[in-house]
């Protein structure tokens, strides 16, 4: 299975390529892929503005979102983001007090203490980051689709063909093959009938295709929705009105409310220690689908207003 749980193990499988899952069924390869297509499509998740020609926003989200935390720390006059691991004693919350950290390009190793030496941003509050969330869609996607792989071969097969001698096999070949390229197939003796023997095999099928299908569906919406995409997933054949559409508009936010909020925070230590003026906010379909809730939400309650409103006032004339 894929290896790709940690930041380190990213800039492995980067450096070393990563190949398409049409190399074949190996479900290390699939994972990867959909764990890559998914950072790539959070790349776009938040925008960056104020920050540090030092500090690229492509290497700092990457970092963020495959470590789960970064250190922000000023070396010769430059501020750089560095990932490392943070201990030492901890404090009256039993936080992490140290950030080490190695880089070879710069040729330094640090033992920092945070919040007065260095500053660090958190990809969330539990500084996971988003890589075991997409290694653990991506590995069911994967199973789902080579067992769809294997489904679709095994329509091919609606029989299961015996032959009683070589003869017979040879002729029953060469009668399919005839079949195959559009030609009259021809039955030359009685002894081809008694000697085949054919047992129905691919009755299912098509039935567990379907399935499968939809169990794909509802994993890739399942994936879109924990990242904050709306991603149906209803699975009824007939059409769904718009409040079945929007009940899990609720579960969209809250991870991402979390990651935002982290980044603002780790942005204002940052520019509080070094004063900079970072700032990040939600972007691209994100920002939008943030729009539309907030819409949506306003509009509900701009609906009720007028009919509480209005029993209030039948409710005083009553009293008169």
């Amino acid at each position: 299975m894929s290896k790709i749980t940690t930041y380190q193990h990213y800039i492995e499988t980067m450096l070393s390529g990563c190949r398409s899952p049409t190399d074949g069924i190996d479900k290390r390869v699939r994972t990867d892929y959909h764990i890559f297509q998914m950072l790539n499509r959070t790349q776009s998740m938040f925008k960056w503005e104020g920050l540090p020609d030092s500090i690229p926003q492509r290497n700092l989200e990457i970092m963020l979102q495959c470590n789960g935390n970064v250190c922000i720390y000023e070396y010769e006059g430059k501020l750089y983001a560095f990932t490392g691991g943070m201990g030492g004693e901890p404090d009256v919350y039993y936080n992490p007090t140290i950030y080490t950290f190695a880089n070879p390009a710069l040729g330094i190793s640090r033992e920092l203490r945070i919040g007065t030496e260095c500053e660090i941003i958190r990809n969330d509050s539990m500084l996971t980051g988003m890589l075991p969330l997409f290694y653990r869609y991506a590995s069911a996607l994967t199973e789902t689709e080579v067992s769809i792989d294997v489904a679709t071969v095994n329509s091919r097969l609606i029989d299961l063909v015996s032959a009683s001698d070589d003869r017979t096999r040879e002729s029953a070949l060469k009668f399919f093959a005839d079949l195959r390229e559009g030609k009259p197939g021809v039955i030359a003796e009685n002894a081809f009938l008694a000697g085949i023997k054919a047992q129905p095999y691919g009755t299912t099928g098509n039935r567990s295709i379907t399935d499968l299908i939809e169990l794909n569906q509802y994993q890739k919406a399942s994936f879109w929705n924990d990242i904050g995409l709306n991603a149906n997933y209803n699975m009824k054949r007939e059409s769904i009105n718009s409040g079945e559409s929007q009940l899990n508009d609720d579960a969209l936010l809250p991870l991402i409310d979390d990651l935002l909020r982290e980044r603002q925070e780790g942005c204002d230590r940052v520019n509080a220690m070094y004063g900079t003026s970072m700032s990040v906010s939600l972007a691209s379909a994100w920002e939008d689908n943030e729009q539309e809730i907030e819409a949506e939400q306003d509009s509900i309650q701009m609906e009720n207003e007028p009919e509480e409103q209005g029993e209030s006032v039948n409710d005083d004339s009553n009293a008169e």
